[in-house]
């Protein structure tokens, strides 16, 4: 009996441990939505691009920013 609960266990853990792995790469996405045209949009995407790189994000390495 205890050798099926180990291989229940371990069986259980090998399934968990890709998706643990996963979730701790996640890069977190920010979104910016704006009901203005793209050209009128781009002083203020150009003031939302340098407030996240002084505050130490760098868009496409260790955040990700969706445009909408």
């Amino acid at each position: 009996m205890r050798r099926r609960e180990l291989i229940t266990h371990l069986g259980g853990a090998a399934t968990v441990w890709p998706l643990v792995a996963f979730a701790q790469s996640a890069v977190p996405i920010i979104g910016f939505v704006s009901s203005r045209s793209a050209a009128d949009s781009t002083a203020l995407v150009a003031a939302f691009r340098k407030g996240i790189g002084e505050a130490g994000y760098v868009e496409g390495q260790n955040i990700a920013v969706e445009y909408r």
